[in-house]
């Protein structure tokens, strides 16, 4: 019988955002700090061959309610001692030990940024999660003190691990490859970018009106929204179309992982604003690129971006084109945060994440 078993349903995707990088990542580096023989991953669909070479699977397809459904029957059946869910909600069936990783409370926070059916099932899932949960992982200490706030979660059921990023992200220079991706994302030079999903909850409407204010003293700029869309992504184009602005600012859609790297290190600034975040991933993967960076100055993004960014208020829309002015006529600003930033990443890395949470395994399991 396994000793630790974790739900990679969320693991492998074919366009990961946030979560499913987080459990992708955390995964991978976690596989070698725990003896194969005592591993199994929970998989929804058969991943690719490289995703996690060596590694136990056990492929359970269901077309719905899998969680609570076909991975509560397995854990029933063939419990493993522990059980760790990185990216989703623990199951009702599941071992008396558990470890589940909780990223982000915004829908406590700005409830009219998501769907009515969103915002409930986001509730009940993590009051699920937080109640019946044996140890509870979050992202930042911003997280843990509204989990702590807003459950009353006792403070040590929860530890606080920071993701890593992307390491092999890194400027690219090269006319050839910055051009390739200009052309593909209908991108022009020179351009702000936002890279996220498309949403309420990311601040973009007011990201749009500052642009607009700053259009008036540089005229050549494009603003780049690059991500795929979420829930009211229409009220973000609807703001776009009231300005007048369609011919100046872009919607690429989803951005392919290998293309990330150009499309950060070819704008002139990496903005972003949100409303709320868990952790804040596009921060770190734009100063890895050597991009300056403008962050809203609320939730976990001061505690992400450390000195590595200028902050603002992220509701005062004056603030916001203040910031982005700031940044884009003060080159000796911006390579202050471009060096601050290269140092803040050595703050976060996978390995040292999986260091974390396999001592956190390992102790459940004993």
């Amino acid at each position: 019988m396994a000793r630790i078993g974790i739900d990679a349903s969320r693991a492998v995707s074919a366009a990961p955002t946030g979560t499913e990088a987080y459990s992708y990542h955390l995964i991978r580096a976690l596989l070698p700090l725990l003896p194969a023989a005592e591993v199994r991953l929970y998989c929804r669909e058969q991943p690719p061959a490289a995703a996690f070479p060596g590694a136990e699977l056990r492929v359970i397809p269901f077309p719905r309610l899998w969680t609570h459904v076909r991975l509560s029957w397995e854990m029933l059946r063939h419990p493993p001692r522990v059980l760790f869910v990185p990216a989703h909600v623990l199951p009702l069936f599941r071992p008396r030990r558990t470890l589940v990783t909780l990223h982000d409370l915004g829908y406590r926070f700005f409830p009219e940024a998501h769907p009515r059916a969103q915002r409930l099932y986001l509730e009940l899932s993590t009051r699920w999660n937080a109640r019946v949960a044996s140890h509870i992982v979050v992202d930042s200490t911003a997280t843990r003190d509204a989990l702590l706030a807003s459950y009353g979660v006792p403070a040590e059921k929860v530890t606080v691990v920071y993701p890593g990023y992307e390491a092999d992200l890194q400027r690219v220079e090269a006319p050839a490859e910055l051009e390739r991706l200009r052309v593909r994302y209908g991108v022009e030079r020179p351009y702000i970018l936002y890279l996220g999903r498309i949403q309420p909850r990311k601040n973009l409407a007011r990201l749009v009106a500052a642009f607009g204010q700053v259009r008036t003293r540089h005229p050549e700029l494009q603003l780049v929204l690059a991500g795929p869309p979420g829930w009211f992504a229409d009220t973000v184009h609807a703001q776009v179309q009231a300005l007048g602005l369609e011919q100046r600012v872009v919607f690429p859609g989803y951005v392919a992982p290998e293309d990330k790297a150009a499309l950060l290190s070819g704008a002139r600034l990496f903005a972003f604003p949100s409303l709320y975040e868990g952790f804040g991933f596009p921060v770190l993967e734009a100063q890895a690129c050597g991009t300056p960076v403008l962050a809203a100055a609320t939730s976990s993004l001061p505690e992400v971006a450390g000195d590595g960014a200028l902050l603002v208020d992220p509701l005062d829309t004056e603030a916001l084109a203040a910031g982005l002015l700031q940044l884009l006529e003060d080159p000796s600003l911006c390579q202050t945060l471009v060096a601050r930033g290269k140092e803040n990443l050595a703050r976060f890395s996978w390995g040292r994440a999986a260091q974390q949470t396999a001592a956190i395994l390992q102790q459940l399991a004993a």
